[in-house]
């Protein structure tokens, strides 16, 4: 299980699921692309925020379980990795950028979603509901309720 990262003022757990397709779907992750793939992505985590819990390679798509803090935008996080990744593998690995013409290791796109270790969207919609006491009341509110605040 992941751990919190404790900051000055903040504690948190933010875990992403993000999966990264090889340009043009090339089946090119061979024993020895991923092993320097899990090295790079261990070194990435000694300069960023970014911190790879599990790594899972495809035949041409990988997926990261990442665990990061809320400075870090979602974007920010794939761009890194996923810059960082390419210019690393073409560099330790030249028969690779042989099999992917155009300068490019990954495809433009990439799936993103956020992880709950907790609980999912119906847990903490049914966790808020429930919050207050009969004394004191706690304003409930569901995203369908809250349009006439901006008409």
């Amino acid at each position: 299980m992941s751990e919190h990262i404790h900051k000055r003022h903040n504690k948190n757990l933010l875990l992403y699921h993000l999966v990264c397709p090889i340009k043009y779907r090339r089946s090119i992750l061979s024993d020895e692309v991923e092993k320097s793939l899990v090295e790079i992505c261990i070194n990435i985590e000694k300069r960023f925020d970014v911190f790879f819990i599990e790594i899972g390679a495809d035949e041409n798509h990988v997926h990261f379980l990442i665990q990061s803090v809320p400075m870090m935008s979602v974007k920010s996080i794939a761009q890194t990795v996923k810059s960082i990744t390419a210019k690393e593998l073409f560099r330790l690995h030249p028969e690779v950028k042989r099999q992917l013409w155009g300068g490019q290791f990954w495809s433009s796109g990439y799936y993103v979603n956020t992880v709950g270790q907790y609980a999912n969207e119906e847990i903490i919609q049914k966790y808020i509901s429930s919050q207050g006491d009969e004394k004191n009341k706690y304003k409930k509110f569901h995203r369908n309720q809250l349009s006439f605040l901006f008409d």
